[in-house]
């Protein structure tokens, strides 16, 4: 028998570490070729580390939520033949619990994405040996990890199912998609327990903060932090707007697809940065330089299983109300199953952040930094207004948005968003160049 060591691979374009996710398998196991081991993120993106031999887990390099260098030995195994290191080479300490979570300024980095596999990585297969199977539990330990594949997890999600108490039957105990069907078709199993009513509770709950969840907050520490926000809130009447959409989509929609607000009010930016090139810019504070762009690339903030999101539609400027309204949705599917690349999850000059019908009255969103501007949709309501001297029924809608003061002036944010204001609530202005 030999050892056979498995090195953090090199993810590419530069990155010199990455952060220890999850592991799917522990010590003593046996796992089979191809067989996800681990799951890494970058400061973009989480991978799925696959086995490249059949064999026994001996030691793992380290615990979820631990930085790792590249190179550094990941896992070490124990396989059939020589092996590529020396049998007596110090083995990986494996680790008896995560690593503490430093509040370590964040990375550079624009915005992390989830994507199935690493650039290097071979699919994964999915046939099991038996040696790779073990016994499901019942119930898992407090505090024990439930060990599943990112896009599971945001199947579980969506079903509103906790896989902290969907047995396993893959390696380790890692849940398959068969498990949690099976779970979902039969219900939870009744424990007998005492129904719930008036009672003390004293449970608790430790989650560590540790991938994209970990990188989210790292970013918008940062750009708080960083960042002094200039918030400006303004009402709109978007009565004549809402009546031109209807019409647009009674007209086109099933030729050319329903359109939200979202792409008309993308159009209302796109043509307000030309009088406010100042807006639609990325801001490099060490480097003491400002950015402007003539290209639009509009970041939309996404809320997915996984954690926000920024997917981005490039060059909106020349896109018309379809052709953005399809883009959007094209990025927000990738974006809310995993899909996304890092291109399209990075390079936004201006973000618009919108809760839909959960948007509240205002709100003071987070500048997407390098970026010097947000706008934040509030949600739509019908409320009584006076106009002409009469009480008229009128859809109105609020936008709140940030800005970036060291760079951007009161005077001119609020100015960009009155300019805004004017193209929705005269919308035939949005198709005059």
């Amino acid at each position: 028998m030999g050892i056979h060591v498995i090195k953090m691979p090199d993810i590419g374009e530069g990155i010199a570490e990455v952060e220890l996710v999850a592991w799917n398998v522990k010590v003593g196991d046996m796992i089979v070729e191809d067989q996800i081991m681990a799951d890494v993120m970058t400061d973009k993106a989480t991978i799925e580390i696959p086995s490249p031999v059949h064999g026994k887990v001996l030691a793992l390099g380290g615990a979820a939520g631990q930085v790792m260098a590249v190179g550094s030995e990941l896992i070490r195994i124990e396989v059939e033949g020589a092996g590529n290191v020396d049998a007596n080479a110090p083995a990986a300490v494996t680790p008896s619990a995560p690593a503490p979570i430093a509040a370590t300024p964040a990375p550079a980095a624009e915005k992390p994405a989830v994507v199935e596999a690493a650039p290097t990585a071979k699919p994964a297969n999915t046939a099991k040996s038996s040696s790779a199977v073990s016994t499901p539990s019942a119930a898992r330990a407090d505090g024990e990890k439930p060990i599943a594949s990112p896009a599971l997890r945001r199947r579980a999600w969506d079903l509103g199912v906790e896989l902290q108490y969907v047995p396993g039957t893959g390696a380790a105990g890692r849940i398959t998609q068969e498990d949690l069907e099976a779970y979902v078709t039969r219900g939870p199993a009744s424990t007998g327990g005492v129904a719930s009513g008036y009672r003390e509770l004293h449970e608790e709950t430790a989650i560590p903060v540790i991938g994209l969840r970990r990188k989210i907050a790292q970013k918008m520490q940062d750009a708080k932090r960083r960042i002094p926000h200039f918030s400006y809130v303004e009402e709109v009447d978007v009565t004549e707007l809402e009546a031109l959409r209807v019409q647009l989509n009674t007209r086109w929609g099933k030729e050319r697809g329903k359109l939200s607000l979202l792409p008309l009010l993308m159009r209302a930016v796109v043509l307000a940065v030309r009088d406010y090139p100042q807006i639609n810019a990325r801001y490099d504070d060490e480097a003491g330089v400002v950015t402007q762009h003539a290209a639009v690339h509009l970041g939309i903030a996404a809320q997915t299983p996984a954690g926000l999101m920024v997917p981005v539609v490039r060059h909106a400027e020349a896109r018309d109300l379809w052709s953005n309204a399809s883009e959007l949705n094209r990025l927000a599917e990738a974006a809310r199953i995993g899909k996304a690349s890092r291109e399209e999850l990075s390079g936004s000059t201006i973000t618009i952040s919108s809760l839909g019908a959960l948007g509240g009255i205002v709100s003071t969103p987070v500048i997407n930094s390098p970026e010097v501007a947000i706008i934040g949709v509030n949600k739509m309501v019908e409320r009584p207004m006076i106009r002409n001297g009469q009480v008229v029924a009128r859809k109105m809608m609020n936008l709140s948005s940030s800005f970036d003061h060291r760079v951007v002036d009161g005077m001119d944010a609020a100015q960009f968003i009155q300019a805004i204001r004017g193209y929705l609530e005269c919308p035939a202005t949005l198709f005059i160049e």
